[in-house]
């Protein structure tokens, strides 16, 4: 159930969330276009940035002004009557996911636009840059507060759109520092080096993939239930109408949107190249926007759905999919994540592993219930801070050293303090070591996994803390390669204080997490607490710590296996050879079917009717005794088969 009551100025506060980035944006948009690097256009990204801080203060507001934080409370709509008929409106639904989510989104991206301010300053395309960047915000908040599906489309579109405009970002792809992969390099004669307009090519084309299902999903939808709303649409009576095989394939063809913007295997390899981008889109796109988009919506509908009060057979096999999907995704993309030498590139895979785990926890809630989705979800915000702080300090390593590879030893660590102080807090926060705070988020995990033996017994449990101790190394082996162990790198001084202060900040919003972990007697942290307070959990901390340990001491073992995960099991010919070939094979089919249809319209058709045209000018050919020699024989025929039937005595 969900409650309607008077929110006043909510309208005027919408308005302000959602318009004030991108119309904050439009000065340096609009400046940027008629006057390429004008020296007074660059101070106009502030007005973006204010814009930005306009909506985190709308969110922040939100999260403690309406209604009660609280799981168990009931949500809150605003509804903007559109076309009130057909039963679609602009609904905007205030919830436990939705509020946090909204100021979680906000903070992160007012705090990456900060960091922007320094570390864009003097790029090229300044205008397109703070536009899509502010319109990728906006989008994401869209997404976050919309219950209707319609709505929540456009902003689906949004991050899209926005996510291709800032990963092909440097378009002009001169400058190997944009590049992923090593330059020139092949394999089978295919490239294993991408470039800004490939990245945001392959990204916007891989989403495409799972959005047309997506979209078919919601028309049916909308067909079948007279409501676009999530907590209006009725979940239990839907395999009442269409079967077992019917809410299979409409939720798989929903889900398709989720799997590919959080990149799911097989849709993993966009993800990788998006690492063309400037750092800060990496930072805003892999913390809390775009591919935290998927696992936010797949939470959000089981939220409502409540799949752990229907056990009906056919939501049952949506869910064993999602967790298994995301509990092998997430062990691939630990695996890639341990042999990967670029920095950016290793962060993403270890995204698309925390993505893997978000996925699995929430749709172990169809067996366990709705802490499965807290547990989910505060793994989300925890990864989000930790992971926005690893992105910023990459950036600012790449800034420094103007090197894209892990590189580093302990003068990096001494010139540049605040990077390794915030990536040795986000690392060992991050990884689940007792008693930081993913520890304690990781341990409800593990108490999820555990629930789950009578149903599929140890193998989730098993990938889960497998998958644990593999982050564990590789979040050990970044810290090790960029501050002590890694190569002689020389260091470009210069400037640097904005940065490091945007991410330490940051990175501090992972203490406050802990202390409400700890000190708080609500729901979730109680069970957090319960959880990691126990013998098997603290087990399972101790093997991620030794885990941490050693990807620090031994970041690098070259083997032809370390070498088959660095290049990502080769998922890459998938998309770039596979999918290709198959597509062209089917050009091909519809090409021959194009010459078919031309020739049927062009030459076939038109040749039957010039034969009968023939024909007919040779009985129509205007002389009367040719028409009387046809009337008189027409006439003979009817005679004599109105004989033989017996018509005429």
């Amino acid at each position: 159930m969900s409650e309607m009551v008077e929110l006043p100025m909510m309208a005027e506060l919408l308005a302000l969330l959602f318009f004030t980035p991108i119309i904050a944006s439009f000065p340096i948009a609009i400046a940027w276009g008629m006057d390429p690097r004008p020296e007074w256009a660059r101070k106009l990204p502030v007005l973006s940035v204010l814009g930005l801080f306009v909506s985190l203060c709308v969110a922040l507001y939100i999260l403690f002004n309406v209604g009660e934080l609280s799981p168990e409370a009931e949500p809150i709509k605003y509804t903007i009557y559109w076309l009130p008929d057909f039963n679609i409106n602009f609904v905007f639904i205030f919830d436990y996911l939705s509020k946090l989510m909204g100021a979680l989104t906000a903070v992160i991206a007012f705090l990456i636009g900060v960091y922007g301010l320094e570390y864009m300053r003097d790029d090229y395309r300044l205008g397109w840059y703070w536009f899509f960047f502010n319109l990728f915000t906006a989008s994401m908040l869209l997404v976050v507060y919309s219950d209707n599906l319609l709505m929540l489309l456009i902003g689906w579109e949004g991050l899209g759109i926005a996510s291709w405009g800032l990963i092909g970002h440097w378009f002009r792809d001169d400058d190997e520092l944009s590049y992923v992969g090593i330059l020139k390099r092949k394999v089978a004669g295919l490239n294993m080096f991408w470039s800004p307009s490939t990245g945001g090519w392959r990204a916007i084309s891989t989403i495409r993939v799972g959005d047309m299902p997506m979209f078919f999903a919601i028309g049916a939808l909308f067909a079948l239930t007279g409501t676009l709303n999530i907590t209006e649409i009725p979940w239990a009576g839907l395999e009442e109408k269409i079967g077992v095989a019917g809410v299979v394939i409409l939720l798989v063809a929903f889900l398709m949107g989720p799997f590919t913007k959080s990149a799911q295997l097989p849709f993993s390899e966009w993800l990788m190249t998006a690492m063309t981008g400037p750092t800060t889109v990496s930072a805003l796109l892999h913390s809390a926007t775009m591919v935290a988009a998927g696992t936010y919506l797949f939470m959000r509908l089981s939220w409502y759905i409540q799949p752990w009060e229907l056990h009906l057979e056919g939501y049952e096999y949506v869910y064993v999919l999602v967790l298994f999907l995301g509990l092998v995704s997430s062990l691939y993309a630990a695996l890639v994540a341990t042999s990967s030498l670029e920095r950016k590139v290793l962060l993403a895979a270890s995204t698309m592993s925390s993505l893997g785990l978000m996925f699995a926890s929430a749709a172990a809630s169809y067996w366990v219930g709705k802490f499965a989705l807290l547990v989910a979800f505060w793994y989300l915000i925890t990864h989000a801070f930790a992971k926005a702080t690893l992105f910023l300090v990459a950036g600012h390593l790449i800034h420094e050293t103007h090197d894209r590879f892990l590189g580093g030893d302990t003068e990096v660590a001494r010139k540049l303090k605040w990077a390794f102080v915030a990536t040795v807090v986000a690392t060992i926060f991050l990884s689940g070591i007792p008693p930081f705070t993913a520890y304690w988020v990781k341990s409800g995990m593990d108490g999820v996994m555990h629930h789950l033996e009578h149903e599929f017994g140890i193998i989730p449990l098993a990938l889960l803390v497998t998958i644990s101790a593999i982050y564990s190394g590789f979040l050990g082996k970044f810290l090790s390669m960029n501050f002590f162990k890694g190569k002689k790198v020389h260091l470009h001084l210069h400037g640097g204080q904005i940065m490091s202060t945007a991410y330490l900040i940051m990175v501090s919003m992972l203490l406050v997490i802990l202390a409400a972990i700890l000190t708080s007697p609500e729901e979730p942290f109680k069970e957090f607490v319960e959880e990691g307070l126990l013998p098997s959990s603290f087990a399972v901390g101790m093997i991620v710590l030794v885990a941490y340990a050693f990807g620090f001491f031994k970041p690098q073992i070259k083997s032809p296996l370390g070498q088959f995960f660095g290049d990502r099991m080769y998922m890459m010919f998938l998309n770039d050879y596979i999918v290709p070939k198959i597509g062209w094979a089917i050009a091909k089919v519809v090409d021959y079917g194009n010459m078919l249809i031309d020739f049927t319209c062009h030459q076939a058709i038109p040749g039957m009717f010039e034969v009968y045209s023939h024909g007919v000018r040779f009985i129509q050919n205007g002389r009367l005794e040719r028409y009387l020699q046809i009337v008189i024989g027409f006439v003979m025929l009817i005679v004599v088969v109105a004989v033989a039937a017996g018509w005429i005595a």
